[in-house]
């Protein structure tokens, strides 16, 4: 295993994060149990989850995936061997997270309840990193477009939101704080707000990012390298699209989009023509389509760790090997021929 620093903290995490948003949903407690056990064996010592998960997000299942990470760490007996990242849910219409049935925001007042309802699942004490999952700002979110919005009256100051974090550190339940869908202009707020106030520093940045997505690269990049800011990269496979399983219409039972068609992000214009240069031009080089997306992400110069989620063993085994694997220089030139005419088609 690899492992890089994680901002400005000194923790060294694995190159590969364990990626849990299936547990409760695609995966059952046990097979969470497993796959954690084989991820530690590997030598991955950062796990990702989120009030959120499991995903979809439902009520039924809202926090499931934090509850099965607590019971395994219950049973292991080895919290101390984990970098544990978890995220507090931004601005939503969703009533199922807060006690009075009220609309996500990062209020303090809901940080605060975020932070101890996810503690109390993870049968744990404190979270190492804490995230907020996307911004309170009206924006345009998961690949959506929207206008931007600089007249919200009821938008929570950046100031207030680390604020309520700080105090979060200060008890000791929360040691660093991160970002997630964060725009370059939010993140440099988030960091200069930070250095005036004294207020807790952004230690890492959760953002989509793969080949036939690398919007990152446009800004993200320098402030991840310059700052130390770093990506924790989810969506390296565009859920999926980057194996080559749907190529030509195909849908496998069982797979996210026949469970859920929740891939949108993924089907715009475009999308569908890179996504099969990417998948022919890896199998042309005698590699899984998957095992060339994963490598590319790894390899990045402002990549903290590359997030993997799978729903079985054999997944998750590839997945991890795939991450850690070098690429020939002749392939990259041809990834980036290829970027250049249809660039970010999935952003």
């Amino acid at each position: 295993m690899q492992y890089r620093k994680l901002g400005r903290t000194g923790l060294d995490v694995s190159l590969v994060c364990l990626g849990t948003m299936t547990y409760g949903e695609q995966n059952t407690e046990a097979e969470g149990h497993a796959q954690m056990d084989y991820a530690v064996d590997r030598g991955i010592n950062f796990f990702d989850t989120a009030e959120l998960y499991s995903i979809p997000p439902k009520p039924e299942t809202q926090g499931s995936t934090e509850r099965i990470i607590g019971s395994w760490f219950k049973a292991r007996g080895n919290r101390d061997r984990i970098i544990l990242a978890s995220k507090v849910v931004g601005r939503s219409k969703n009533t199922w997270f807060r006690d009075g049935g009220v609309p996500t925001r990062l209020t303090p007042a809901q940080i605060f309840e975020a932070c101890e309802k996810s503690l109390k699942r993870l049968q744990t004490d404190y979270i190492d990193l804490y995230q907020l999952h996307w911004p309170d700002r009206k924006i345009g979110l998961f690949g959506e477009q929207a206008p931007i919005v600089v007249d919200d009256p009821d938008e929570v100051p950046i100031a207030e939101q680390l604020g309520a974090l700080q105090r979060l550190v200060e008890q000791g339940k929360v040691r660093y704080v991160g970002l997630s869908n964060e725009t370059a202009w939010g993140t440099m707020r988030f960091v200069a707000e930070s250095e005036l106030k004294g207020l807790p520093r952004v230690q890492s940045i959760q953002n989509a990012y793969s080949l036939v997505n690398r919007t990152f690269e446009e800004g993200l990049a320098e402030i991840a390298v310059r700052e130390q800011v770093g990506l924790l990269a989810y969506s390296a496979l565009a859920q999926g699209y980057l194996t080559g399983k749907y190529m030509n219409g195909a849908l496998p039972k069982g797979s996210r989009k026949q469970l859920f068609d929740r891939l949108q992000r993924y089907e715009g214009p475009g999308g569908q023509e890179a996504i099969a240069e990417y998948v022919n031009l890896a199998r042309r080089h005698g590699l899984e389509p998957a095992h060339m997306a994963l490598a590319f992400a790894g390899r990045q110069p402002f990549m903290t760790s590359v997030i993997i989620g799978a729903t079985t063993m054999e997944q998750l085994t590839a997945d991890i090997e795939a991450v850690l694997s070098p690429l020939d220089e002749e392939l990259l030139k041809e990834i980036d021929a290829i970027h250049r005419v249809r660039k970010n088609p999935c952003p």
